[in-house]
């Protein structure tokens, strides 16, 4: 089963620091590091060391950053074919504060990000012979607009993140198979604010009214909820103790796309996905806490209990 992820690739550029600071203060940092990173690269990274065919595509300067990058998805087994340049904007970079919890503060340079458009989407030969299509909103809105119109189209399964959170078009929502948004995404969504599982649930219900078949909203150290034919259940969150949770999301919905590309239910999948985003945040950086395989099985093996 092959899985399209089309996104982001940003380059990390991360403190370390004991208090993040506030307006107009200076504080030390502990450590320094460049991580590549992106949402979208992030993902297809993770669903590729879980063992998926992995297809990237997204867009990059003519910078060191963006052949950087390249090079490192191609050694992750990822098929780059579809990795576009421009000379007119530079790639992607990330400012990343983490403090001594291991919670994240980010600032995006979006740069050639932003220059991916619907056209470039067209040039993917194969798009209808995917089994899945993975994307975020890292990228031009119009250009995911296109995204889910072509995955109608051609009958590919469309899981969309919605992050960084924004409110998202009628159009764009009817074509979404699959949206995983956390609580901060599904309150822009929906209006609705979420403090308690009855109000995660009231969200989630008015997301499937927006013609969504499948929601997933991530509750962080509370689990996941999964909300599908009028029937909701949450899968609660391995207990761990966290580094940087900087690319916990990403690493899940690449870990759910494998789940579901292996013919999981989606309960199941979601569990998978747990597995791996709670191994990611025990390590520091993005892509480089994306969990193996053997990992996330010898996890997911213990704690299968989940509805079928």
């Amino acid at each position: 089963m092959s899985i399209l992820v089309i996104g982001s690739s940003n380059t990390d550029l991360v403190a370390h620091t004991n208090v993040t600071p506030k307006p107009g203060e200076t504080v030390l940092g502990a450590e320094f590091y460049v991580n590549a990173g992106g949402k979208g690269a992030n993902q297809a990274v993770g669903a590729a060391r879980l063992g998926a065919d992995v297809t990237f595509c997204c867009m990059t300067g003519e910078d060191d950053y963006g052949r950087a990058a390249n090079v490192l998805l191609d050694n992750e087994g990822i098929d780059t074919t579809y990795i576009f340049s421009t000379p007119d904007s530079p790639s992607g970079v990330a400012i990343i504060i983490v403090d001594s919890k291991g919670e994240n503060s980010i600032v995006v340079a979006s740069g050639a990000n932003l220059k991916i458009t619907p056209d470039d989407i067209n040039k993917i030969e194969n798009f209808k012979d995917f089994d899945i299509v993975l994307t975020q909103l890292e990228i031009p809105v119009d250009t995911v607009e296109h995204i889910g119109y072509l995955c109608k189209k051609y009958g590919v399964k469309f899981v969309l993140n919605p992050a960084p959170a924004q409110k998202l078009s009628p159009e764009l929502m009817s074509c979404v198979d699959i949206i995983t948004p956390n609580e901060t995404e599904a309150e822009l969504i929906t209006g609705i604010r979420i403090v308690s599982e009855e109000s995660a649930v009231k969200a989630a219900k008015a997301m499937c009214g927006m013609g969504i078949k499948t929601v997933i909203i991530t509750l962080g150290s509370k689990g996941a909820l999964v909300y599908e034919n009028d029937k909701w259940e949450i899968i609660p969150a391995f207990k761990v103790k966290a580094v940087d949770t900087t690319a916990a999301g990403d690493i899940f919905n690449g870990a759910l796309c494998v789940g579901m590309s292996e013919g999981k239910t989606i309960y199941e999948a979601v569990r998978f996905a747990q597995a791996a985003s709670s191994i990611a945040v025990t390590r520091k950086g993005a892509q480089t806490s994306a969990p193996g395989r053997e990992e996330v099985e010898a996890i997911y093996n213990n704690f299968v209990d989940v509805p079928k």
